[in-house]
């Protein structure tokens, strides 16, 4: 029997003590599955365990990653994706974040409602207070198309970034989607239309500013040193021309060109504005002390389609890194928030591959700030704002691919259903992938958009289309579409949904909350998604 103990000294390494490093988790060398391999993991853990000792330091800097949609089902599935894209076993594998030593619930319900968006659940984690739907740092007391600034400040929301600045600690922001999408937009602006991004969507008259504008006039400190995202046609007015589209103009109507803004026209010492990948690269954290990158006209590319960009994107670890480099240069400390936020956007579309592809990315983002850190004064989260309605079904075989059909253990043919055909593990509740029994011969005419449609492009990359995904065969007696021919790992495969929907809806249970470092010790049992704001509050002791 191959030895146990590599695996359970590297889970030490990350538990004992509250201190956490990223193990060498190398399961295929270090673990083998037989009753001898399970006893001897089971008894190491647990001495490990016992050997735990909270770290009731309190913290210099806080890094909270937010992986949108991230729920459970999805962490796990990632998980196990990730360990077969290896050649490794997928079920003992654990991402970066899974081997920090605290672990909570929290309850994503907002203020008014059951399954949220993340709009509030955002806000519940960066202000301590739960919001309404669509609500950016405002309380649940606003009116969701509230025009009237001060109104809105009146029921603003000091969020932990505006906290930090007051501190003359650094702050920044890193994000896959806009940097005004409402994870990010949470942070430094305060609205109660979560998609008044840009001035042009704003109603006529009001006078509350929309979201681009508020990160730019940012009124805290000397503003947020870090902004890295997608989102550029909110900073260029109307009149200019994107820089890697040059077909394409901004959509501002108030002639602020924003991007200039940062920087004084490239004026200000220490700051800078990029928007491709050489630029980014080129960027010396030793000289600069505010950074805006904006890389994509709306949001950045998936993981898996980021190499297609021409110009070229960061990866969010590299993003993190070169946040990290230019925000500890701050004695004082510094506040960040890093979005894994296209994993949200890949489940809407019923795409598992590019959701599962963009969560192992933020994986590799956690491991970055690990490394960089150190637990004894820099407490990180790690958590997701909602759920999604995937779920990891049927009995597969230990070590069957994740994407692929259901085959039970010892077979080796796909299990099949009621109506004969075959299944995949992870599936959704629903959204586009749906086939049931409803396509009948109306629907025959006007094929719905799921899985097997020829018809349907889902936004998979950016704006642009997609290369589709694998067609199938419709049995039309059935409804259900027989997969035997077809290659659901195939990167754009839509999984079946059970419910029709243009687009797949979020779900209402709990998500995980992954803690490490100073005071991580109070992530534990139930909490309510608004606690993360106030652990966050109490480890960088703010009354």
């Amino acid at each position: 029997m191959k030895p146990v103990f590599p695996i359970v000294t590297a889970l030490a390494s990350a538990i004992s003590f509250g201190l956490v490093s990223v193990p060498a988790f190398a399961a295929d060398a270090s673990f083998e599955n037989s009753p001898e391999g399970w006893q001897m993991l089971g008894e190491q853990t647990v001495k490990q365990l016992r050997r735990q000792i909270p770290n009731v330091r309190y913290a210099k800097n806080v890094i909270l990653f937010v992986g949108d949609g991230m729920g459970v089902s999805t962490v796990t599935a990632a998980r196990i994706l990730e360990g077969q894209m290896q050649g490794r076993d997928g079920e003992i594998n654990r991402l970066a974040f899974e081997t920090m030593p605290n672990l909570a619930h929290a309850v994503t319900a907002s203020a008014n409602q059951q399954t949220s968006d993340s709009a509030p659940t955002a806000t519940a984690m960066v202000t301590g207070v739960k919001a309404n739907e669509g609500a950016i740092a405002v309380d649940q007391n606003t009116a969701h198309d509230e025009t009237d600034a001060g109104v809105v400040a009146a029921h603003s929301l000091k969020t932990i970034l505006e906290r930090a600045e007051e501190r003359g600690m650094s702050t920044g922001v890193v994000t896959t989607t806009r940097i005004t999408h409402a994870t990010p937009a949470v942070n430094y602006a305060h609205i109660g239309n979560r998609d008044w991004e840009g001035n042009y969507q704003l109603p006529a008259g009001a006078t509350v500013k929309d979201i681009a504008a508020q990160l730019i006039d940012f009124p805290y400190g000397d503003g947020l040193e870090v902004a890295l995202g997608g989102g550029r046609t909110q900073f260029y007015t109307n009149q200019e021309t994107d820089p890697e589209y040059p077909n394409q103009k901004g959509r501002r109507t108030d002639g602020r060109s924003l991007y200039q803004e940062w920087d004084k026209d490239g004026t200000a010492p220490g700051y800078a504005y990029v928007w491709n990948k050489n630029q980014f690269d080129a960027i010396d954290p030793g000289s600069t002390d505010h950074l805006l990158g904006l890389f994509e006209r709306s949001h950045m590319h998936y993981e898996a389609d980021r190499a297609l960009d021409p110009a070229g994107e960061p990866s969010l670890s590299e993003m993190t890194k070169k946040a990290i480099e230019i925000l500890s240069k701050n004695k004082k400390g510094y506040y960040l928030m890093v979005e894994g936020g296209r994993i949200d956007h890949a489940h809407h579309a019923s795409n598992a591959y590019r959701a599962l592809t963009d969560t192992i990315a933020m994986s590799e983002a956690v491991k970055t700030a690990l490394e960089m850190t150190s637990s004894k004064n820099t407490l990180i989260l790690v958590t997701a704002d909602h759920s999604h309605v995937f779920t990891i079904a049927g009995y597969p075989k230990r070590g069957n691919p994740i994407l692929g059909k259901v085959v039970a253990a010892n077979e080796t043919e796909p299990t099949l259903d009621l109506l004969g055909l075959p299944y995949t593990t992870v599936s959704y509740a629903n959204g586009p992938g749906y086939v049931g029994a409803s396509f009948s011969d109306a629907a025959k005419k006007k094929p719905l958009q799921g899985a097997g449609s020829k018809t349907f492009t889902p936004n998979l990359s950016n704006g642009a289309g997609s290369e589709g995904h694998s067609p199938v065969a419709y049995d039309p007696a059935t409804g259900r579409p027989d997969l035997s021919a077809t290659d659901t790992a195939d990167p754009s495969y839509l999984q079946e949904g059970m419910v029709p929907l243009s687009a797949e809806t979020h779900a209402g249970e709990d998500v995980a909350i992954y803690a490490s470092g100073p005071q991580a010790h109070l992530v534990r049992g139930t909490l309510e998604q608004n606690v993360i704001y106030h652990v966050m509050a109490a480890a960088l002791r703010m009354k």
